[in-house]
């Protein structure tokens, strides 16, 4: 099957590569799937498109005009696929179940991380030869409350993580989850 891979970067090349095995003509370009682009879309019974492309009422009647009939999502995201008419156009949306939890609560707590002790400031001193800490000192995260908006499975991974660090954890969430609970996460409101 053709499959056009729109606002494709050179890892997503890289994985999807190496996952085809030569099983279906994938076609790359880094240009993202919005009105102006819909035409690329002639003669691909499959796109793959992420999240930052456009995929409302007017671009999916485009490409279904263009012979479009599956949507391969790569994101576990899909706001931004108009499902009614993906569905009135018989187009077959499909996504990504899920990503590593802990992938994305340990770069959360990267960038808490960066953000606490000027990581992104600190990077660029070094490289300049200059190892002084003015400007630089963060504070010790254990001891501090840190409020966890969510506590699904990412929620939870980053609960784990900080209570690991010695954090008080405050959590909201429609649904609380048992395992942060164990951990002493205490459910509030969001204000």
């Amino acid at each position: 099957m053709r499959c056009l891979i729109t606002s494709a970067r050179p890892y997503d090349r890289a994985f999807l590569d190496a996952a085809n095995h030569g099983r279906h003509e994938l076609v790359y370009t880094d240009s993202a799937l919005n009105i102006r682009t819909a035409a690329m879309a002639q003669g691909f019974p499959a796109i793959c498109p992420f999240v930052d492309d456009t995929l409302d009422a007017e671009v999916l009647r485009i490409v279904a005009k263009h012979g479009t009939r599956l949507l391969v999502l790569r994101s576990t995201g899909f706001n931004h696929v108009h499902l009614a008419t993906a569905r009135e156009l018989g187009i077959t949306v499909m996504r990504v179940r899920e990503y590593s939890p802990y992938a994305i609560a340990e770069f959360a707590l990267a960038l808490m991380l960066t953000l606490n002790r000027q990581l992104h400031r600190a990077y660029n001193r070094v490289r300049e030869g200059n190892f002084l800490l003015d400007g630089l000192l963060g504070f010790d995260m254990h001891g501090k409350t840190v409020g966890l908006v969510g506590t699904g499975k990412i929620g939870t991974a980053l609960a784990r993580i900080l209570h690991g660090m010695g954090c008080n954890l405050l959590g909201y969430d429609a649904q609380p989850s048992s395992a942060c609970q164990e951990l002493g996460v205490r459910y509030t409101t969001l204000e």
